[in-house]
């Protein structure tokens, strides 16, 4: 089935999803960044990016150089906070080492609240409520009634401290069921995007169906043959852009989904940013990009 954005061009400011969640459609990814991610954040935002994911998971994030780097960018007037889309996780603690940002002796429901308001430290910026626009579960629980425990205490944040809630590392069956059972529904799935999993595909189809947003990571490292499929080429050739802009571009024109980008090279980050150019080109070209995109997503089994 064609997707439903498969006769434009890519959107380039944010992904609107009915009036509950606009996003950009390329989110800086701060995993392993360890001491430089303070720096390479605010490099990011002064670049362009207007999104940030980050985890309460010390093993391999440091949510506080992600804050202390969009502090540093709100401070010198590069953004304001109300034009940032900042997102974390709670991680359990099966996939937690030795630091955490809870009490792992805790009962649940209080490792949540810890982990959170946690956060929402290293988000508070002078003068400004600290809140956050999007909490993701980093993983389910062992127990759908465990997961819910954790989504159900995410909840009460809501709206006001937490703006969205998602799951990551999810199967189908899983969200559906946090969908069927809870009062603030999921705008946010953040899975890998692979062969291995069809390229998650039913799952995909599934947060179009429900006005969720896909976030796809590992999209280039488990990805080279699609970055360097011929329709990736053409794109790149035609609206003048490098290899990596192009392939974003298709994907986020196969509709409700954004990319996670983790680039450190700050030239990389200016050339990923230019999706915005293959936007204007198929504007005008629109018959080259309907049939470069169809051809794209045959490669992946859309249609």
């Amino acid at each position: 089935m064609t997707s439903p954005a498969a006769a434009t061009g890519p959107q380039t400011s944010s992904l609107i999803i009915g009036n509950a969640l606009s996003i950009p459609k390329l989110i800086y990814g701060t995993a392993w960044k360890k001491e430089r991610t303070a720096d390479l954040v605010y490099a990011a935002l002064k670049t362009g990016f207007r999104a940030v994911d980050t985890a309460a998971q010390p093993k391999h994030y440091d949510e506080r150089g992600v804050g202390e780097g969009i502090g540093r960018a709100i401070c010198e007037g590069i953004v304001n906070r109300k034009d940032l889309f900042i997102q974390t996780k709670f991680t359990p603690l099966n996939s937690q080492s030795e630091t955490l940002p809870y009490d792992r002796f805790a009962p649940l429901v209080d490792m949540v609240h810890q982990s959170v308001q946690s956060s929402l430290k290293n988000f508070t910026f002078v003068g400004q409520e600290p809140y956050l626009d999007g909490l993701i579960l980093h993983g389910p629980m062992d127990t759908i009634d465990d997961t819910m425990i954790v989504w159900k205490t995410l909840e009460s944040y809501a709206p006001h401290r937490i703006r969205h809630l998602g799951l990551s590392n999810t199967t189908l069956s899983t969200l559906e069921a946090v969908y069927a059972r809870a009062s603030l529904k999921p705008a946010i799935v953040q899975n890998r995007f692979w062969s291995r999993t069809g390229f998650e595909r039913a799952l995909r189809s599934y947060c179009r169906e429900n006005d969720m947003v896909f976030q796809a990571f590992w999209t280039i490292t488990a990805n080279r043959e699609l970055l360097e499929s011929e329709p990736v080429r053409f794109v790149a050739q035609n609206a003048g852009v490098d290899a990596v802009a192009a392939y974003y571009s298709l994907l986020v024109a196969l509709g409700n989904l954004a990319v996670l980008d983790g680039t450190t090279d700050t030239a990389h980050m200016a050339a990923d940013l230019e999706i915005e150019k293959v936007g204007l080109w198929a504007d005008n070209e629109n018959r080259a990009w309907s049939q470069t995109l169809k051809t794209f997503q045959a490669m992946l089994g859309d249609l």
